[in-house]
């Protein structure tokens, strides 16, 4: 059985979000503010993390950095419509993915799936090589591993999923909603920006210079790509 944290100041939606997916056999913990969401992940095998942005002690933005520290597992961010500037904060620093409050019951336990489906099986795309090698980029994903010039790098469960996808189809362009689709698993498409912040999140990881990437590039008005000479 997975299990799901829930870190919530707000006792009240904490438990109507647990009834849901105890509904759907996941195992639910709790915590009230950020310390003790990090007190509870140290001490139990966590799946996934529900984490609201507002809390006290520490916030879920500062949470999320020190979770990404050590921990890959997916975080969804859980904000009202006034923290559109921490969303994109909270995906920069290492979210998967956000929910808007007031969510549907339907909407959460499809990105939870999503979310979980994602970090199971991050080598799920069938490739012709378990390595690709684009000049200094090594994509394992046999053992699902990066390596830039040698140099092992850490990315999310979506950068990892994205980067795939990526260097699996060297040249070809995909637009935002198309990686959103392939990525996410999700036919429903959120925003350019949450694809741009992943984007750049990668680029700042596999990119000597990201203002002048030599892998992952642009095309104005199309999408990305991994280019390959």
């Amino acid at each position: 059985m997975q299990t799901i944290l829930i870190a919530d100041d707000d006792k009240a939606i904490a438990d109507s979000t647990a009834i849901f997916l105890r509904k759907e056999d996941y195992n639910v913990l709790f915590a009230y503010d950020g310390l003790a969401a990090l007190d509870v992940l140290d001490k139990n095998e966590i799946h996934l993390i529900l984490l609201d942005i507002m809390m006290p002690k520490m916030d879920g933005i500062a949470a999320t950095m020190k979770i990404r520290e050590s921990k890959n597992i997916p975080i969804i961010l859980l904000s009202a419509k006034s923290e559109e500037v921490d969303k994109i904060v909270g995906l920069t620093v290492g979210a998967d993915d956000y929910i808007t409050k007031p969510y549907s019951p339907l909407e959460l336990i499809a990105r939870v799936k999503s979310a979980l489906r994602r970090y199971v099986h991050l080598g799920d795309i069938s490739t012709s090589s378990d390595v690709i090698v684009i000049d200094g980029l090594e994509f394992d994903a046999l053992n699902k591993r990066v390596r830039i010039d040698g140099a092992e790098i850490k990315l999310t469960p979506i950068e990892y999923k994205i980067l795939k996808l990526l260097c699996e189809n060297p040249n070809r362009i995909f637009s935002a909603e198309e990686i959103y689709q392939k990525a996410w698993n999700d036919d429903v498409f959120i925003s350019d920006n949450t694809i741009s912040v992943h984007i750049r999140n990668i680029r700042e990881k596999i990119e000597i210079n990201p203002k002048k990437p030599k892998y992952l590039k642009v095309v104005w008005g199309l999408g990305y790509k991994i280019e390959k000479n």
